[in-house]
């Protein structure tokens, strides 16, 4: 497999936002000393990512050959049977990465394997299939939190299920992405949950007001794209909404107290942006 047709089946660009996501997990669990084994941590929800994205291609190759041709299996870059074999062994991969952290860190990883397999395969005809695609991102904050503390906090839980509401937002919208529309718009209230939630750490702590603005002000600007609905707005919104999982990442850290360490999660917003731009988010 070339290395351009890798990068597109594992549509990297987006990396930033697990990246930045394995932080906000690990903070809201109590870490503060994170030390050298959180590059291993990242690594292991890396491969998560990039295999399932595998999976995600190699299970819709019957509709990309009628929908998306240029795709690299239907256009022949690949053989669907390379991409599976390489989706499961990342996916196989990251377990035994979080292994290396304990039993719980690898039960986590096994739920999150089985969880992104079980969305690949039937997320098209599954009207569910956004809030399985949040439980994967959820799973995110808690395994990495899992391998720091085995007492996951309150913290953590609200953060997860914050995350599990922009993402079915989000993934309702993803869903009509070839559609030029969403044909509904009741599920994007989601997207509301930890917009509501932000003004929360504003009252408690100043140092939290920019990161919730932040936040706010790229929303509104995807969900002006949808309202607008020309021709290229719904995926343009996806994308922008992808790289704001990071927006939210940041927020979540500055809520919990380290402004410092939030902009991190703000610079890894800006390294999916850029990322984008060469190599398609979605």
């Amino acid at each position: 497999m070339k290395l351009g047709t890798a990068l597109t089946l594992g549509r990297v660009s987006n990396l930033p936002t697990v990246w930045t996501g394995t932080l906000a997990g690990a903070l809201l669990a109590g870490a503060r000393d994170l030390g050298a084994e959180f590059a291993l941590v990242v690594l292991a929800f890396s491969l998560f990512y990039t295999g399932g994205m595998f999976l995600n291609d190699a299970f819709d190759a019957p509709w990309d050959a009628r929908e998306r041709p240029e795709r690299p299996i239907p256009s022949g870059a690949v053989g669907a049977r390379e991409v599976f074999l390489w989706g499961f062994g990342l996916l196989a991969a990251g377990v035994l990465v979080l292994a290396l952290f304990g039993a719980e860190a690898a039960m986590a990883g096994l739920a999150l394997a089985g969880t992104i397999t079980f969305y690949d395969w039937n997320h098209k005809a599954n009207p569910l299939s956004p809030v399985v695609m949040g439980l994967c991102r959820a799973l995110i904050y808690v395994g990495a939190g899992l391998c720091y503390t085995l007492e996951l906090p309150p913290a953590l839980w609200l953060g997860a299920l914050l995350l599990l509401c922009y993402l079915i937002g989000l993934t309702y919208v993803a869903k009509q992405e070839n559609l030029e529309r969403v044909e509904n718009l009741w599920p994007l209230a989601f997207l509301a949950a930890p917009l509501a939630y932000g003004a929360w750490p504003i009252a408690a702590q100043a140092w939290a007001a920019p990161f919730w603005l932040a936040f706010a002000g790229w929303m509104l600007f995807a969900l002006r794209l949808l309202r607008r609905r020309r021709r290229g707005d719904i995926p343009r919104a996806v994308v922008s909404l992808i790289a704001g999982i990071s927006l939210l990442d940041a927020l979540l850290i500055a809520g919990s107290g380290l402004p410092a360490l939030a902009l991190l999660a703000l610079a890894g917003f800006g390294v999916t942006l850029f990322f984008q731009r060469y190599i398609a988010g979605t």
